[in-house]
């Protein structure tokens, strides 16, 4: 239902992930038995977790580590990994410099040139290890370095921007990037992102995406919500894709993944927005806690190295424990930030949902007590929920 803001302007309630629970139904079932195994692009994973292709989550040991767990993790095509060989002195800079020169150094470090031979290095550095070998770039990255990317082997292309559409307009001097012409002679998989409408999703799965990403600003780093007013609360976000998913799905038979990106810390977190439709869920910060992140315990994201705007910021996250205890325990916090795959399964177990699908299915309630009722405790003390 709309809400009238003012004369002539109406607008419609949407919801984050904070403002939801999930409701148990008839039904449980032992969390060894919840099946949280999902396919993108033909690859079938264990757990339905992406790391984000962000310079403090994802360099090569972190790609090859996050396969070996039954996660992906995605390399950021246009990051300090590509553009310097060896990045370790860079990591470094970025993680002592003072906050106030933060923005001036990204914008120092970015401007070095993208060097094509470095990507196909890195692929197959990745490759050779073993690992799943998934990439992004913008749609301008995509343009410049598609052919580098499919000669090195990767096995999946992500293009990703704050915004990306079917129907975009450029200056005559520039010619757009057609998406599914891209997605047609590319001999790899596709997942475009991101977007939050039901519509935009709809037109990328007529592109030709293997996957489609969903989220505007919510991730930890992201200040594009500020600094340019754009977004749509997570979970409504997912739901609306998930529709145009499921829709799509009805007419051609042809089923592609909604991937939820940003804004989720917690396992919680990750369970609402698969109740809410995802199929999979991209997350940056909650990686870049691990000991073998490349960011030393800092995280910022994509689109901060931009020579024009503060895309974003760098956040201190600390380091809180290894990558396997992160994604399978066993856990050593007590905030639901560790064994994301139990959490997973302890919640498809509650809820009595055997697999993805089921878990999408489940009933959702409006809640904005939910993290605080009876957790006084807990919050006076800084535990648990309360952190």
């Amino acid at each position: 239902m709309d809400i009238q803001i003012g004369r002539g302007k109406t607008a419609r309630r949407a919801y984050g992930i904070d403002e939801i629970a999930l409701v148990p139904g008839q039904r449980t079932l032992d969390p060894s038995l919840a099946d949280t195994r999902w396919r993108i692009g033909g690859i079938e994973r264990e757990i339905p977790i992406i790391a984000s292709a962000m310079d403090g989550v994802v360099d090569v040991q972190m790609a090859v580590a996050l396969s070996e767990l039954g996660a992906l993790g995605v390399l950021n095509l246009e990051g300090i990994q590509t553009r310097y060989a060896d990045p370790n002195p860079v990591l470094d800079r970025i993680a002592s410099v003072d906050k106030t020169a933060f923005v001036p150094l990204m914008q120092e470090l970015y401007a070095e040139p993208i060097k094509p031979e470095l990507i196909e290095q890195r692929v197959q550095e990745i490759k050779q290890r073993g690992g799943i070998a998934a990439v992004s770039a913008t749609p301008v990255g995509a343009t410049r370095f598609g052919e580098a990317v499919v000669k090195a082997g990767a096995d999946l292309f992500f293009i990703q921007a704050t915004v990306v559409s079917t129907a975009h307009l450029s200056p005559e001097s520039i010619t757009p990037l057609d998406l599914a012409e891209f997605c047609q002679t590319m001999p790899i998989p596709v997942v475009l992102g991101n977007c939050v409408t039901y519509e935009v999703a709809l037109n990328l799965m007529k592109a030709g995406a293997a996957a489609v990403l969903v989220g505007i600003g919510p991730g930890a780093a992201c200040t594009s919500r500020g600094v340019l007013g754009i977004g749509v609360p997570q979970v409504t976000a997912v739901a609306d894709c998930a529709a145009a998913r499921d829709d799509y799905h009805r007419e051609t038979g042809n089923y592609v993944p909604i991937i939820a990106d940003g804004g989720l810390i917690t396992g919680g977190d990750i369970c609402k927005c698969i109740a809410c439709g995802a199929d999979g869920v991209m997350i940056g910060s909650p990686f870049a806690r691990a000991a073998e992140a490349p960011g030393r315990g800092f995280h910022w994201g994509m689109a901060t190295p931009s020579p024009v705007l503060p895309r974003g910021t760098r956040i201190r996250v600390g380091t809180t424990g290894t990558l396997r205890q992160i994604l399978r325990g066993p856990a050593q916090l007590d905030d639901g930030t560790h064994n994301f795959l139990g959490a997973i399964q302890t919640s498809m177990g509650t809820l009595g949902a055997k697999n993805i699908r089921e878990m999408q299915q489940v009933e959702v309630v409006i809640a904005p007590s939910l993290l605080t009722e009876g957790k006084v405790y807990q919050k006076a003390q800084q535990l648990g929920m309360g952190k």
